[in-house]
Parts: structure tokens; C-alpha cells; sequence
């Protein structure tokens, strides 16, 4: 029996409590999950099991890294954050597929068994729980934007941006409801998404997303007073 389920996130129903209340919203974009078929079966194209068929249509390595949003997910959905029902998680793939998170989703723990998750996802467009009708992920309609509170800040992280902040006294500056962060989660490259109404660094380095995602977690955390 899972310890945690009768303590499962209570998620804002109504449109005012979606509005105002406190939630910490990330946004995983250009993440890598697109399947391939290879020989009766779809599979998770990655470049450890799908070089030949990158190779062969000339796309580079860098579009076929999912291991990177499930070390995202699995900061994410771990946090405590998360069992106090006080994060979202929204993924948008390269291929422009929006996808939802139940905050009492599970995350499987080895890359294995989440690529045959997020093949099952990509093909039935929902994931529902084993003991029940609640859809624990699922595919939603674009853009992006209809899902998030309005008036909500929108926050880019970006190691290239010259606005370089401690998260731990930045986050108490802003506003004490629904905030929404964009956390790239691919190899390389910058996020591009237009709805971002500022970009700002969190380190002097350069981070995975999972460290930036764990970084995040632990700043609201400490915020809002999550044990």
C-alpha cells in the first residue's frame, strides 16, 4: 500500500481557486518524447536504442534525449512540494504535444519502464490510475497558455540571461499565488516560447534541468514552510 494515499495533493477545482491560489506551475518544454516503430512495436526514441534510425534520417542526437524530462519528473514529482498539493507540471514536446501531469501521478523509476508509459500516453493520449477513473496524465489542447491562471507571472530560466538571481530571495518578491516557471528540457539549445515574460539565471552555471527543477522545488519549499 502506498504510505501516501491518504494523503493524496488536493488540486484547486474551481476557476477562482485556480486563479489565486498558491501553486507552483513548470512547464517542461522541448522535452524529447516522440515514438519510433521498430519491427511490431512502438517504442520511446532515444539515442541509446535509435542511432541507426537517426543516422539514417539525419537528425542529430540531441532530438531524442527523454531521459532528460524523466530526471525532471522525478525531481519534480518526489518534492514534498508536490505531495502538498502545491505544484503543476505541464509538458510541451518538441513535436508540440501538451501534456498534463496529475500531481498524484507516480513517476516510474527506471527509464524502462517510462518509456513504455509515455508510449502508452502518446497513442491512448491519457493514462488512468489502475485502482480508479482519475486520469493521472494526459494529453491536452494547445496553446499552453488556456491552462495557466491569468495575471500569473511567467518565468524563462536561461544560464545566458544577465538577470542572475538567488532563488532563495527571489522567490519571496514575488506575487503569493499561482506562479508559473519554464524550465527547458532538452540537451541544448535556449527555450523559445513566446508566452515567457522574462528570462532570468539561477546559477553562474550551466544546469540540468533536473537541477534546475530541484533547485525551484527546494526555493517554494522554503517559502511557503513544506517540511
Amino acid at each position: 500500500m502506498d504510505p501516501d494515499a491518504d494523503r493524496a495533493p488536493r488540486l484547486p477545482k474551481t476557476q477562482h481557486e485556480k486563479e489565486t491560489q498558491r501553486r507552483l506551475i513548470v512547464i517542461l518544454e522541448e522535452a524529447c518524447l516522440e515514438t519510433v516503430k521498430r519491427g511490431q512495436k512502438f517504442e520511446l526514441m532515444n539515442c541509446d536504442d535509435h542511432l541507426h534510425i537517426l543516422r539514417k534520417n539525419k537528425r542529430p542526437l540531441e532530438d531524442a534525449r527523454p531521459d532528460i524530462c524523466h530526471q525532471c519528473l522525478l525531481q519534480l514529482m518526489d518534492s514534498p512540494l508536490n505531495k502538498a498539493g502545491l505544484l503543476q507540471v505541464y509538458i510541451h514536446t518538441k513535436k508540440n504535444v501538451l501534456i498534463e501531469m496529475n500531481p498524484q501521478t507516480r513517476i516510474p523509476r527506471t527509464f524502462k519502464r517510462f518509456s513504455g508509459l509515455m508510449v502508452q500516453l502518446l497513442h491512448k493520449l491519457s493514462i488512468r490510475a489502475v485502482d480508479g477513473p482519475v486520469k493521472l496524465m494526459k494529453v491536452v489542447k494547445n496553446p499552453v497558455e488556456r491552462h495557466l491562471p491569468a495575471g500569473a507571472r511567467r518565468i524563462g530560466t536561461s544560464c545566458n540571461s544577465k538577470k542572475l538571481v538567488r532563488l532563495e530571495d527571489f522567490v519571496p518578491t514575488l506575487p503569493d499565488g499561482p506562479v508559473v516557471w519554464v524550465v527547458g528540457a532538452m540537451a541544448v539549445g535556449a527555450v523559445e516560447a513566446d508566452y515567457v515574460e522574462e528570462e532570468i539565471a539561477i546559477s553562474e552555471y550551466a544546469l540540468s534541468g533536473a537541477a534546475v527543477c530541484g533547485k525551484l522545488c527546494n526555493a517554494y519549499e522554503q517559502h511557503w514552510g513544506v517540511l
